[in-house]
């Protein structure tokens, strides 16, 4: 998967905390969809309204779980912005009003059939995945490698069907296309990722994906 905006977001200062801002994040998605635009001839329509909700939804349930970061920021961040993706593909606010008309070509080749397959589904996940790497590289001055999942269309073909019937499966998702340990069962609790539990000195970090904390 090619990281079509990351190095553009890289150069905003304090990536982190701009997204936050509601002007920034609406912003820098639609720069996102406009590049896909580019690239392939498909047109995105977006809904302000269900990107706005999305947004706000997204900051409460950042909020509702920013001590973790202090456990293991890193996966936190990756966690964070599993959580917009869920609510981005929960509420849809972009939708695709045409076939792709351009063929990609080269090392882009393989998203061809993804873009055609899952247009808005790519744009979240590839917007995320973006913010991601820029986010980890202002901040450990490296970016995450992705896994060869994130090319494969048969993973998209079972991501769209997961996702659409439980949002919260976008989460893991996105662990895994990043070559995470994906959480199957909670995907949406951070008190049961992995990294969380290693950090926490969890004897068993792997009982992190099928139990969520008690605590």
């Amino acid at each position: 998967m090619d990281l079509l905006f990351k190095n553009q977001m890289a150069n905003v200062p304090d990536l982190r905390h701009r997204l936050r801002q509601l002007r920034w994040f609406r912003a820098t998605l639609r720069k996102h969809a406009g590049l896909i635009t580019e690239m392939t001839g498909m047109r995105y329509d977006i809904d302000e309204k269900r990107l706005t909700e999305a947004f706000l939804n997204w900051i409460e349930l950042v909020n509702q779980n920013k001590h973790y970061a202090a456990v293991d920021r890193k996966d936190f961040i990756i966690f964070a912005a599993g959580l917009v993706l869920k609510e981005l593909i929960r509420l849809s606010p972009a939708r695709a009003v045409n076939a792709p008309d351009k063929v990609l070509t080269g090392e882009m080749e393989n998203l061809n059939e993804i873009i055609g397959f899952w247009p808005e589904g790519f744009l979240y996940t590839n917007y995320c995945i973006c913010a991601i790497a820029a986010i980890q590289e202002q901040e450990f001055g490296i970016s995450p490698d992705i896994d060869q999942s994130a090319n494969d269309l048969r993973t998209w073909w079972t991501y769209k069907e997961n996702a659409s019937e439980m949002p919260g499966f976008a989460i893991a998702f996105l662990d895994k296309f990043l070559g995470q340990e994906p959480n199957w069962v909670m995907p949406d609790f951070a008190s049961a990722r992995a990294a969380v539990q290693r950090a926490l000195g969890a004897d068993n970090p792997a009982v992190a994906l099928t139990q969520p904390s008690q605590n």
